[in-house]
């Protein structure tokens, strides 16, 4: 009796110790995020003539399993321009490129609104329509707040958006398109209903937040950055000061503060026309690993590969985030 099971339990341990194993060497799951992308003037006229201001990015972009970047204006036909310095809004021509290298989009963001309720619900029809999927914004509050579920090779990952910069009004609201606004409580919220509600194996909220041109995150950044990864999230990733900041670990958890802008015409220095996109590698655990290439913007705000500049990067069981040079 005692041999017998002494056998079955050896099988059941070899059979145990054999999934373990092939799930640590499951390939990770790679996630791109490109930075603040405005596709009116130059890149939509360019879309126009059958161009592609993503051109540069096309082979690593393919390469990824989740591509993802900042919608960082409306796309519609309707709507009447807020009272702002900037208001962007782009064609619906425009959305069988996005479609060519994104899968989703973050909207939660201060320009997503420039046109109003109308143009912003416009938009969620369009992307519905093209296949593209989209976070941090939807019809009412509830959407705007639930995430989007993307799955691969068996791990789920919920992607939450969130914005911070002003004006509040493009909020969604109860019976109303906009987007997510950062609310500290509904923020963590969220992010625990992505794991007991929506069943996420991982989490990464993306912030609209910080100040324009600041090299180093503030603050309030670094502040509610420890609040998304004492959550739950496995990783933050920021936008909107249009410039690239730094980028730390937390309890384990990589929080990219901002990667910059992408494409963007509307840039006034250099630290704005060098922006960075970030690759993610995931696994069961989290983020394994993570690096980063530079996106040159030119004064038209198209941009183009960097191959030769160092840029961030680092993998699990490093101390510290080191400099790479990405031939890719």
């Amino acid at each position: 009796m005692k041999q017998t099971l002494c056998k079955w339990a050896c099988v059941l341990a070899s059979l145990i110790g054999g999934t373990t194993t092939a799930h640590a060497q499951t390939a990770p799951v790679s996630l791109v995020f490109a930075g603040d992308i405005v596709l009116d003037d130059t890149a939509g006229a360019l879309i126009e003539g059958g161009g592609d201001p993503f051109a540069g990015f096309a082979g690593f972009f393919s390469k990824a399993d989740i591509r993802l970047g900042n919608l960082e204006c409306v796309v519609a036909t309707t709507g009447s321009a807020g009272e702002k310095n900037y208001t962007f809004r782009a064609h619906p021509r425009t959305l069988p490129v996005l479609k060519r290298h994104f899968d989703a989009l973050a909207l939660a963001n201060n320009h997503s609104g420039d046109y109003g309720r109308e143009a912003f619900g416009e938009m969620l029809g369009l992307l519905k329509g093209a296949k593209l999927g989209y976070f941090g914004g939807g019809h009412n509050l509830a959407e705007a707040h639930t995430p989007l579920i993307v799955e691969r090779r068996g791990l789920r990952i919920a992607l939450l958006g969130y914005n911070e910069f002003m004006p509040r009004s493009f909020e969604a609201d109860y019976d109303a398109p906009g987007s997510a606004w950062s609310e500290d409580e509904q923020v963590v919220a969220d992010i625990r209903a992505a794991r007991s509600v929506h069943r996420a194996d991982l989490v990464i909220p993306v912030m609209h937040w910080g100040w324009e041109n600041e090299p180093v995150a503030n603050a309030r950044q670094r502040q509610l950055a420890r609040i998304l990864v004492d959550a739950g999230a496995d990783a933050v990733i920021g936008g909107h000061p249009h410039v690239s900041q730094d980028i730390e670990h937390y309890r384990g958890k990589p929080i990219i503060y901002s990667v910059g802008n992408f494409v963007m015409k509307e840039t006034d220095n250099d630290n704005q026309r060098r922006g960075w996109v970030l690759r993610l590698q995931l696994d069961a655990l989290g983020v394994r690993a993570f690096d980063t290439r530079v996106a040159r913007i030119d004064m038209e705000g198209l941009p183009t590969p960097d191959l030769s500049t160092p840029s961030p990067c680092w993998q699990r069981g490093e101390t510290a985030i080191g400099q790479c040079r990405n031939p890719d």
